[in-house]
């Protein structure tokens, strides 16, 4: 069973966050789980996990985002890249659902029209993978054109959050019995 859980209080994320056991260590939050919090980014070369954006010098911020951090202990990182993508996608179709708009999915980013909505990443620690995802709150001072949940109509980050979290879990675990309820076949 994946646990969730939404942080109240305003947390800045640097990419150090991305370390086995985060949720337990911060929250005491054992297995897998879905974190979420608001907070500034700021991320730099030295704590970057996605090595293409090293080597082109890239760095992320965004005064504020809706952070999501999913540790799964399992070692497949295929399995992971797989997962965010499936998070990815429950984002992109909770917010045309309910604010009808209309974005694009590219990979592992949303993006509205032309502008990025979304940095995310996935990777593997000694124990565990983890998957980040960041949504632009605020988009003031960001490196790249960036649109924000309040620009799509999301006035309430943390129902969001608590919204699309509980979906994950649930396709999660949905994902899990699909498997458990087939014979093998010769």
């Amino acid at each position: 069973m994946i646990k969730k859980y939404f942080h109240p209080e305003l947390m800045g994320y640097d990419g150090t966050q991305l370390a086995s056991l985060w949720a337990y260590r911060t929250f005491q939050i054992m297995g897998d789980s879905i974190v979420a919090f608001r907070g500034p980014c700021k991320v730099g070369l030295r704590t970057m996990v996605d090595l293409e954006d090293v080597l082109k010098g890239d760095t992320i911020y965004s005064p504020e985002m809706l952070h999501f951090i999913v540790e799964h202990f399992d070692m497949d990182l295929e399995k992971t890249v797989l997962r965010q993508r499936l998070f990815m996608t429950i984002i992109k179709e909770d917010l045309e659902e309910v604010y009808s708009s209309s974005l694009i999915r590219s990979g592992d980013d949303l993006y509205l029209i032309d502008k990025k909505l979304s940095v995310s990443i996935a990777t593997r620690t000694p124990v565990s993978t983890m998957i980040h995802v960041g949504l632009n709150v605020q988009t003031e001072g960001t490196p790249v054109p960036t649109a924000s949940l309040s620009q799509l109509g999301e006035k309430n980050p943390e129902a969001f959050a608590r919204r699309v979290m509980e979906q994950y879990v649930a396709e999660s675990t949905d994902i899990y019995l699909a498997r458990c309820k087939v014979r093998g076949v010769n």
